[in-house]
């Protein structure tokens, strides 16, 4: 009987504790009970609705993510063989179970809070030359970071952290992202002439004249390449003379590198706008990224780098970056950077990742050809000379959700069109069809 009590009173002390709100007098729901839902990526949400969509005629021209002529996602030879041999070295060489076991702990062990040693040594090269005086001085302040986009937010906490006062100038257009990720990292934001609508070029002009007008020691985000998403880039004498600009009003350049190699072909030929700011004697900081060129999207694997005055320094701004980092994600992670380092490490992977670099952008250049071709040969009253690895086609949102709604081609509505997803099967619908709603205009 005594048990029996007990029992009936523990029950009926849970149904009372389980009957009183844990806090308070607010529900458990309430506590985000006001949200509103966050707006669609304007890139991302793009891929969504494609994906939606039934229809066998769909074209997805929205993301900058490199298709082969098949429209299908690629995964490089090169890729294949470096994932072979990190395989193979992890194992396939085993001679015991305890010679297992520690292979497989080194594919699972956290990387440093700076990332894979290797990796950043291989991809510093890329951007600063295979003979940079810059590395041999360790000048270079250089983390593994988390694509181009962690590159980027861990460069603007700490522009905010250690240059609170200052703020970052943003081309006009430039990829929507990059406004979140310094509005979020809390750095104002201003804006530079970049894209003349009328000739579909640079405005070169409004751009020099925003540069000279800024507060001397302003911070400028530059793209080195392949500009996203107008596709207009410099020249190299126009490079020469932003850099002697830049100089003259001591500012320092963020260059954003997304897409080297995919502008002509040739990785080092897209650093020429990094190359000659060095050669200036500008201190800077490089986002690099091998989501396109390597085909690493869901790797995320990149490098922020900060050009310093001497190796003392070097030292100190990787240890604040790593500091930034620590909180932020801590350690980055581990294969993509076993891939990058396999692949640029050895001469001969090296050599062939050149090779597809350049396949890959001659199919770009090519499409975007016969893209053109086609627009007029339809007759097309605009003028489209000006498309690039993206082309910023001009059109209106109005059209832009025209050929949603009646042609199933997807696009962002600032109208570019990313000439990666543009293929010998659907470049004549997508021709005909832009034409279909421009050329009243």
């Amino acid at each position: 009987m005594a048990m029996m009590a007990m029992t009936i009173r523990n029950s009926a002390s849970r149904r009372t504790m389980m009957s009183r709100p844990i806090f308070g007098s607010r529900s458990m729901s309430s506590w985000w009970k006001n949200l509103e839902p966050a707006p669609k990526d304007p890139i991302l949400g793009v891929t969504e609705a494609f994906l939606a969509d039934p229809s066998p005629d769909k074209v997805n021209v929205g993301v900058g993510a490199y298709r082969d002529d098949n429209g299908k996602p690629v995964v490089l030879d090169c890729v294949r063989e470096a994932e072979r041999r990190i395989a193979g070295t992890s194992f396939i060489k085993i001679e015991s179970f305890f010679s297992f076991f520690n292979s497989l702990k080194k594919l699972l062990e956290y990387l440093p809070m700076g990332g894979s040693v290797k990796m950043v040594e291989e991809t510093l090269k890329l951007a600063y030359g295979d003979n940079s005086q810059f590395i041999k001085d360790k000048r270079i302040a250089a983390v593994q970071s988390l694509s181009g986009t962690g590159a980027c937010r861990l460069f603007a906490d700490f522009q905010k952290r250690f240059c609170p006062a200052s703020q970052i100038y943003i081309p006009v257009p430039t990829w929507s992202n990059h406004h979140n990720i310094w509005r979020d990292a809390q750095v104002p934001q201003k804006t530079y002439h970049y894209y003349h609508p009328e000739t579909k070029g640079l405005d070169f002009k409004g751009l020099m004249d925003d540069v000279k007008n800024a507060p001397e020691g302003s911070f400028f985000l530059l793209h080195a390449c392949a500009h996203n998403p107008t596709g207009v880039d410099p020249t190299e004498e126009q490079w020469r003379e932003i850099s002697q600009l830049f100089k003259a009003k001591k500012h320092f350049a963020f260059f954003d590198m997304a897409y080297q190699g995919f502008a002509s072909g040739d990785p080092a030929r897209d650093a020429k706008s990094i190359r000659i700011f060095l050669e200036d004697g500008h201190h800077i900081g490089i986002s690099q990224s091998y989501a396109k060129n390597m085909g690493l999207y869901g790797q995320r694997v990149g490098c922020l780098s900060v050009l310093c005055e001497d190796e003392k320094q070097a030292v100190t701004v990787k240890s604040q970056l790593q500091q930034l980092a620590r909180p932020m994600y801590s350690n980055p992670p581990l294969h993509g950077a076993q891939i990058v380092s396999t692949i640029l490490g050895d001469p001969e992977l090296k050599s062939l990742w050149l090779k597809e670099v350049k396949i890959m952008a001659d199919r770009i250049i090519g499409m975007r050809t016969t893209l053109r071709d086609s627009l007029e040969k339809l007759g097309s009253p605009l003028s489209w000379e000006h498309i690039g690895m993206f082309c910023y086609s001009g059109l209106t949102p109005e059209q832009v959700d025209r050929l949603t709604s009646e042609y199933h081609i997807y696009m962002t509505r600032n109208g570019r069109i990313s000439m990666a997803g543009v293929t010998t099967g659907n470049v004549g619908y997508l021709a005909n069809a832009i034409h279909e709603v421009t050329k009243s205009s």
